[in-house]
Parts: C-alpha cells; structure tokens; sequence
C-alpha cells in the first residue's frame, strides 16, 4: 500500500513504483566514457545555505541536522553554527578547489542569495555553477506542500539566483534531499534541465517527467560530509579513508563503463580549521588522478545526454 496525492493506493503494477523511469541493471548497458576518454566524473557540490533563526511552524527540517543541542527558539546557536560557512569556510573551499582547478556546483537557495550576494558573485566569477537549492535550509520540500506552494518554492530558488547573478540555473538540487511526489515534474516544467537528488545509481539517467526529459545526476550521501561527520559522527581523520575508498572502486569498475562521483560539501561543517586538512587530503588525491575530469553539474548532465543514444545508457537495453 502507498499513498499518491491524498490517496491511498492499494494495487501496484508490475514493475517500478512510478512513472519516472524504467528499470535499468547497469550490466545491461553499453559502456562509455566522458569527454577526453576520462573514466570518472568529479561533481564537487557545495551547499550555501540559510539556516532561519525563527522558521514559520509548518516548516520541516530534516530529522538529526540541527546538533545536539536542544531547540529553544530563537535558535542562535543553529543559525550562528550554519552562519560559519558563509563568513569563512566558504573562502577556504574558494581558495582549495581554484588550486586544484576544480569549478564546483553551487546550491544555493534564494533567502542565501539575498543575504551572500556577495559569495555567490564571487562563486561565479571563479567559474562556478549555481544551482537552485530551494529557499531555506528550514524549509524542505516534502508531500504535505500543495502544488502551488511546491511550484512557488522553484521559482522563488530559479529568481533568485537570475536576480543575484544575471544567468538562470539549469539544474535542481534540493534541499536536504527532500522531494514530494510532484518535484521531478515541477522542475522540469520550470525549464530545468536536471536534478541531483536521487541515490540510486552511479551514472546519470534519464527521467521522465514534466511531459520531457530530465537528466538524474545522482547524489552520493553514503560520503556527504554532514551525513558522515554530522548524523554518523565518523571521526574526521577517517574521512579521507572512506572517500577515497569510494573513489578507488569506482574508478576500478570504470574499466567497464563512466562513472561519477559526487562530492557533497557543506562549508560550514567540512572547512572548520580542524577538518579543512582531511578534506584537502582527501580531494587533492583525485584530483590528480589520470581519467579525472572535474565539471560541474551541466557539464555532466550534457556530456551524458550527447553520449547516451549511443550507449544505451540509463536504460535496460
């Protein structure tokens, strides 16, 4: 049994839980690799964010982000604590992926693009993407938002950045992963051409949606930096360890066809003084790996989309 808009479905089809693609066992696809013959892509997706002090009640926040502490509005250590990244930590990503020359994604949501117009310009002058990220980091997208509000949500995210920055987003990434039945729709009817917050694969995939086409980038939490060093406390010296692990089996399987690898980074936990040199570690050993090609987001997603007639890709042959 599940639920769709309000309603409680009893029977399923055969096959998937939705609409939105087919299955696709990777072994069935026809292998490919990225422009220049590389092996892996490197998306590096930075998360700005503006954690509200005093977020309306029906807001939702996803479960174990905030810290340890207890919520007793107004909530300055939280909103203080997210304020870091924007202040300084942000500046120490700048400086690390332009020495490694590595452009990264930029999620940002419309309240940061009001408030640190002057990171995002700076964001984009070093060759950065930006990505609409929602409003607020209080402020998940879920299924108890009507249609409207979901929609109103997007396009808040997609004007904001056009207001602070002269150029529209192409891509979606949400906040805190969350969706509703209705997103993948919603974002490409508002002319977005991907979306980054499905874990399901290692390669990108097409979805159908919006009565088109989407590009799925999909996300990686298993090594997002909050989810291992924030919800899983994983001690940060381990940190280089896990990531690079991850990279080192995808880059082996890369033998048999592309693969991505997305790094997910939060400025105001990951370039705190004291975890800034595992990231470095971390980073800077696949970076200077042969078969390396760091992109941004629609890179990625235009590089799969040219390649993908031919390969069969993100489909079951």
């Amino acid at each position: 049994m599940w639920r769709r808009e309000g309603q409680v479905v009893t029977d399923r089809r055969a096959g998937m839980d939705h609409d939105l693609y087919e299955y696709s066992a990777l072994p069935s696809r026809r292998p490919y690799s990225w422009p220049n013959g590389a092996r892996i892509a490197l998306r590096v997706v930075v998360y700005l964010d503006y954690w509200e002090l005093a977020p309306p009640a029906e807001s939702v926040q996803a479960p174990d982000v905030q810290g340890p502490w207890p919520v007793i509005p107004p909530d300055y250590r939280t909103h203080s604590y997210r304020e870091y990244g924007s202040r300084v930590g942000i500046f120490r990503l700048l400086d690390l992926l332009e020495e490694l020359n590595i452009r990264a994604t930029l999620a940002v949501g419309a309240a940061a693009c009001e408030r640190y117009a002057f990171v995002v310009k700076l964001c984009q002058s070093r060759g950065w993407e930006l990505a609409a990220h929602g409003t607020h980091a209080t402020r998940m997208v879920t299924s108890m938002m009507s249609e409207d509000d979901e929609k109103l949500v997007i396009q808040e995210a997609i004007t904001a950045i056009e207001a602070v920055s002269g150029v529209s987003p192409r891509g979606w990434i949400a906040q805190d992963y969350g969706e509703s039945l209705r997103t993948p729709h919603l974002v490409a009817e508002a002319g977005l051409e991907y979306i980054g917050d499905w874990p399901n694969d290692e390669q990108p995939y097409f979805m159908t949606a919006g009565g088109g086409r989407l590009v799925s980038l999909p996300a990686q939490p298993e090594w997002d930096d909050v989810e291992l060093l924030w919800i899983r406390q994983l001690p940060t010296t381990k940190y280089p360890t896990v990531v690079n692990d991850a990279f080192s089996r995808l880059y082996a399987d890369a033998e048999h066809g592309a693969r991505m690898l997305t790094l997910a980074l939060h400025p105001w936990l990951i370039a705190q003084p004291h975890r800034f040199p595992y990231l470095k570690e971390a980073i800077a050993r696949i970076a200077c790996e042969p078969g390396v090609w760091a992109a941004t987001s629609t890179e990625v997603a235009q590089a799969f989309a040219e390649v993908a007639p031919t390969a069969g890709a993100g489909a079951s042959e």
